[in-house]
């Protein structure tokens, strides 16, 4: 029971550790499902709001409450940090089921199915851009730009050889048949951060969306591209013009659920205060006093340490929430330092599961040791 004990706290701990370090590694969100999603639509693309944008693609998500995908708008996003690209989300075949594969920021653009999402996006690598000393050029010949108000701009025609599809997934019946080449396999193993807030917004908008399932639209979403994320009602917004390819969702779609017992990671938090304070869990028993005792005092000043860490970043979050308020602050402003408090948050409680994780092994007993074999009688 002892070692159960001490198995599980470790289990715990590495499944909170592997959650809290989702941004710097693809992973799926522990959905599959038996049908695949519809084409990609056609639609045009909104004008870039400003420099430092980034374009994401729609894409189709999952909701496993109504059986049924669902149509995520395209949407302009400003990059965490200089020199990050987006490499998009895909549905892949494996198994007998389409997994999704979570798309990320990263400074190379890694596998993304062979999707053709358009707009740079052509199945492979993006097109649409490229940064040089800091800042973001937009290549006009696939980006919708207004160069009165964005200056870092070219033009290269981008020329397609790849046959052109509007099927949005790998693998499978009809899917696309492309395999990631080693330099995106290296892509996915360098460092890189997850969706940010926007996208996250963007997303759960899409979600509580009744006509943007595609049982109601047919693969043709009315709303299928946005120039701001999370707004679906403003100026700008873009109907699709034609769904990608005819779309007939399976009679037996509603009963369609969640693969296996792996449920999506939860949200990750955006802001210290969104954070639980930190509780301390029950000592492991190992039989001796004096390490337990030992053990509930490291674990007690380190609950302690981390709390007070959350205190701090908090509050410095909430000074610069003001800051930016009191300064009237612009929406590429305020929205650069939403991502910043999200990579701030997410780091801290990495480092506080290592610390966890840490403080858990030294407390480890050390195995017992092998008997030594009788000796068989004479």
């Amino acid at each position: 029971m002892k070692s159960f004990s001490i198995y599980r706290s470790f289990l715990f701990l590495a499944i909170v550790l592997c959650l809290s370090a989702a941004c710097f590694a693809q992973v799926g969100v522990g959905i599959s499902v038996s049908f695949g999603p519809p084409a990609i639509p056609v639609y045009v693309q909104p004008i870039c709001p400003g420099p430092g944008y980034i374009w994401v693609p729609g894409y189709w998500g999952y909701d496993s409450d109504f059986g049924d995908y669902y149509w995520v708008p395209g949407t302009w996003v400003l990059a965490p940090e200089p020199g990050f690209l987006w490499t998009p989300g895909w549905w892949g075949w494996s198994s007998g089921a389409y997994f999704w594969h979570e798309g990320y920021w990263g400074p190379v653009v890694g596998f993304y199915g062979g999707i053709n999402y358009g707009f740079g996006y052509f199945g492979t690598g993006y097109v649409g851009g490229r940064w040089d000393h800091g800042q973001f050029y937009y290549n006009r010949a696939v980006n919708n730009v207004n160069v009165t108000n964005i200056h870092n701009v070219y033009n290269t025609t981008v020329v397609n050889n790849t046959t052109v599809n509007r099927v949005s997934y790998n693998g499978g019946p009809g899917g696309i048949t492309a395999r990631p080449t080693p330099q995106e396999e290296q892509a996915v193993r360098e460092r890189h951060m997850a969706p940010v807030a926007a996208q996250t917004q963007q997303m759960q908008v899409a979600r509580s969306e009744p006509q943007l399932r595609a049982s109601a639209n047919q693969g043709k979403p009315p709303i299928a591209a946005t120039p701001k994320a999370a707004d679906f009602r403003g100026h700008g917004v873009v109907a699709a013009r034609q769904a990608g390819a005819p779309y007939h969702p399976p009679a037996e779609r509603a009963a369609t659920k969640p693969a296996g017992s792996v449920p999506p990671p939860p949200a990750a938090p955006a802001h210290a205060r969104d954070l639980p304070p930190h509780s301390q869990p029950s000592p492991p028993n190992t039989a001796e006093a004096h390490p337990d005792e030992k053990y509930a005092r490291q674990q007690q000043q380190l609950n302690a340490q981390q709390n007070k860490e959350h205190e701090q970043l908090a509050q410095q979050q909430e000074k610069e929430h003001q800051k930016a308020e009191k300064q009237h602050s612009s929406e590429q402003q305020m929205q650069q330092m939403e991502q910043r408090h999200q990579q701030q948050t997410q780091q801290m409680e990495h480092q506080h599961a290592q610390q966890q994780q840490q403080l858990q092994m030294r407390q480890a007993p050390p195995p017992a040791p092998h008997a030594a074999p009788k000796q068989p009688p004479r």
